[in-house]
């Protein structure tokens, strides 16, 4: 999920996150993020395959705003408590 320059958010599935923000920064991606750029990825999930992937975009996209907050807000939380546990134990990421 991206963040558009407006606030809103845009859920969509990709085999490669990184090229895709720069695609929708680069004005190329979907409609909805052309004329809000830029995005910066804000929620991101991997899924075993496409039909998962697909599923779960639309399982996200009915969401309200606040649930996607919350769902950002979440794994925010989750990763940071990774990057620390990862220094505890002295693991590289």
């Amino acid at each position: 999920m991206v963040e558009c320059a407006d606030g809103t958010f845009y859920t969509g599935w990709t085999t490669d996150p990184d090229r895709r923000v720069k695609v929708h920064n680069a004005g190329r991606g979907a409609r909805y993020t052309r004329m809000r750029r830029p995005v910066k990825l804000v929620y991101l999930e991997s899924q075993p395959d496409r039909k998962s992937a697909m599923k779960r975009e639309r399982a996200i996209k009915v969401m309200t705003r606040q649930k996607k907050q919350e769902l950002i807000h979440k794994a925010r939380g989750l990763r940071g408590q990774e990057a620390s546990h990862s220094v505890h134990e002295g693991v590289n990421r």
